[in-house]
This record gives structure tokens, sequence and C-alpha cells, in this order.
């Protein structure tokens, strides 16, 4: 079974697509096929970000209860 990647392992892979998406060196059938895969890697990062999101924008009061989290200025 193969490992989930981390966050920072598909950003890598993105970067990478672009790259080679950027370049105008891969023909019109991988090209489709890399843009796919980005889209894919796009919806999986954001994902992740906005489940990190809602979790530090909570804290834990000490008895338990979560509250949201606001910065006072």
């Amino acid at each position: 079974m193969e490992k989930e990647k981390t966050f920072e392992d598909k950003m890598q892979e993105l970067e990478n697509i672009v790259g080679e998406l950027e370049s105008g060196e891969i023909d019109l059938e991988s090209s489709i096929d890399k843009y796919t895969k980005a889209m894919k890697l796009v919806k999986e990062c954001d994902t992740k970000l906005k489940n990190v999101e809602e979790k530090i924008s909570k804290i834990v009061t000490e008895n338990g209860q979560l509250e949201d989290f606001e910065i006072e200025e």
C-alpha cells in the first residue's frame, strides 16, 4: 500500500508539473494528463489547507470546550 504524500510532497509535484507545462516541450496528450493531475493536486492541497485552518481557528479552553480563536488587537 502506497504511503499518502505529504502536503509538501504534493506542492513539489505541482511545481514540477507547472515547470514541465511551461517548458512547452511535451506533447498535447501529455500536457492534458499533467494539467489534470495538477488540478487534482490543487484540490487536495486546498482541502488540506481548509482543514488545517479550521483546526487552528479553534482553541481548547481549560474546561475542554472549543472556542473560536480571535486575536485581540
